[in-house]
C-alpha cells in the first residue's frame, strides 16, 4: 500500500475531506493552496451551509462538493470519505493551513506499513502570543497518548478507517471518540511541521476564558454530557454566528 514519496506512480493517492459549515472564507483561502499541490489527489469539500457559496468556491478549485441538510461534523466527514478513492484521509478543518510538508510528513510516516494514521502537533496562530505557551503543553499530552483533535488534521489509511466504521455522527466530540478507536487499533505517528489554526474565538473571547471553556466541555464529555447537548451550548443559537468558529482545542 505504500509508495516512495518520491515516485509518482507508486505515491500514496491522498485524499483531502473538508467539513465546512458558514465556512466560505475560510475554504476560499485554503482551497486554491490545496489545489495547487501535487501530492493531494482529490479534494472532498462537504457543506452544510446551504445556499451556493460554498459549493462555487469548491468547484471552481476542481474539488467535489457535497451538501449535506445540517452540521454534523463525524456525519460530514463520513460522507467524504465515503466518496474518496486515496489510500489515505486526511480530515481538514477548513481554518487550519495545509501544505506540503505536512503532505509531505505522512507520506514518510507510511512508508512504515505498521502506522495506520495519526496527526500533526499544534501551532497557534502568531497573532496572540499569549497562547504559545500552550503549544508545549499540547505537544507534550499528544506525544503521552493524548487526544488527536480535528484542527490537528487527522489522517488514516482508507482501510482502517473503513474497519473502524469512521466517524460517530456527532455535531461535536467526533474527534476525541475517534481518536480512542484510532489509537487503540494500532500505531499512529504524530508529526511535524506542526499545524497552524485559526485564533478567531480566542482572540473574541479571550484566551484564557476560552482554555478553560474547552477543557471543561471535554471534561463534561467525558462525564457523559451528551455531543448534541454540548453542540448548542458551545455555538449557541446558529442563525446568531455569521461564521463558524474554530475547532474546539485545549
Amino acid at each position: 500500500m505504500s509508495g516512495r514519496a518520491g515516485d509518482p506512480d507508486t505515491r500514496l493517492r491522498i485524499s483531502v475531506v473538508v467539513p465546512s459549515w458558514r465556512d466560505s472564507k475560510n475554504l476560499e483561502a485554503l482551497l486554491p493552496v490545496l489545489s495547487q499541490l501535487d501530492r493531494v489527489a482529490e479534494i472532498i469539500v462537504v457543506d452544510a451551509s446551504g445556499g451556493g457559496e460554498s459549493e462555487r468556491i469548491a468547484l471552481a478549485n476542481g474539488a467535489t462538493f457535497i451538501a449535506t441538510a445540517a452540521p454534523n461534523r463525524g456525519e460530514q466527514m463520513n460522507l467524504g470519505a465515503e466518496a474518496a478513492t486515496g489510500d489515505v484521509i486526511v480530515f481538514q478543518h477548513a481554518d487550519t493551513d495545509l501544505e506540503d510538508a505536512h503532505l509531505a510528513a505522512i507520506e514518510a510516516a507510511l512508508n512504515e506499513p505498521e502506522v495506520i494514521g495519526g496527526a500533526f502537533f499544534r501551532k497557534f496562530d502568531r497573532r496572540h502570543p499569549r497562547l504559545k505557551w500552550l503549544e508545549s503543553v499540547a505537544r507534550f499530552l499528544t506525544r503521552h497518548g493524548g487526544t488527536l483533535y480535528g484542527d490537528q488534521s487527522i489522517f488514516v489509511r482508507r482501510d482502517i478507517f473503513m474497519a473502524l466504521s469512521g466517524f460517530a455522527k456527532s455535531p461535536l466530540m467526533e474527534d476525541v471518540e475517534f481518536s480512542r478507536r484510532l489509537r487503540a487499533a494500532g500505531k499512529i505517528a504524530v508529526l511535524d511541521p506542526p499545524l497552524q489554526s485559526s485564533a478567531r474565538r480566542h482572540l473574541r473571547k479571550g484566551a484564557w476564558r476560552t482554555s478553560i471553556q474547552n477543557g471543561l466541555f471535554i471534561v463534561l464529555y467525558h462525564f457523559g454530557v451528551s455531543p448534541h447537548r454540548l453542540h448548542r451550548w458551545y455555538y449557541g443559537s446558529a442563525e446568531s454566528r455569521p461564521e463558524r468558529d474554530a475547532a474546539l482545542s485545549s
